[in-house]
């Protein structure tokens, strides 16, 4: 009889065990995966909105892009219409160079942007470089998409 006691004690403390909630040593990390989901989710439809100018349609090139500054670029768009922007404010084409003047007289940095149309003329774009040029402005880049010809044999 005193087995049969002993086996309902022991019966007992391991009922009251099971009973208490026992800490759990495990992290539970499916929260914590659905919250990263969403805010990728987020940032992958986000990021394209937060891209700044005119759609054109920019020459694919090898180059390698330019470090960024402090300051947002001044920056000079041609489209395939023959249209100007100065960021995206569009501007007659006799008022460009007086306009540029005006804003660079306010800005700490010279350097600008030309973004033009794969589809406008060589011609064309040299003579606005042309214009730009006379009107004082030397450090100008040109824009470009990556992922284009790097003429060593490699494709692109």
């Amino acid at each position: 009889m005193a087995s049969g006691i002993q086996q309902r004690a022991g019966k007992n403390r391991h009922v009251r065990r099971r009973g208490k909630s026992a800490a759990m040593s495990e992290i539970n990390v499916t929260p914590f995966v659905d919250v990263m989901l969403v805010l990728l989710i987020i940032f992958m439809v986000a990021a394209p909105m937060l891209t700044v100018g005119v759609p054109v349609e920019l020459p694919e090139t090898a180059a390698t892009a330019l470090p960024t500054e402090a300051e947002e670029p001044l920056t000079v768009t041609m489209t395939a219409q023959g249209a100007l922007l100065i960021q995206k404010t569009e501007v007659d084409a006799n008022e460009l160079i007086t306009k540029l003047q005006l804003i660079a007289a306010e800005r700490d940095s010279d350097r600008l942007f030309l973004r033009a149309d794969a589809a406008i003329s060589y011609g064309q774009v040299a003579q606005v470089m042309g214009a730009l040029n006379a009107a004082g402005f030397r450090n100008i880049g040109l824009v470009t998409d990556g992922n284009g010809p790097s003429f060593n044999g490699s494709g692109g």
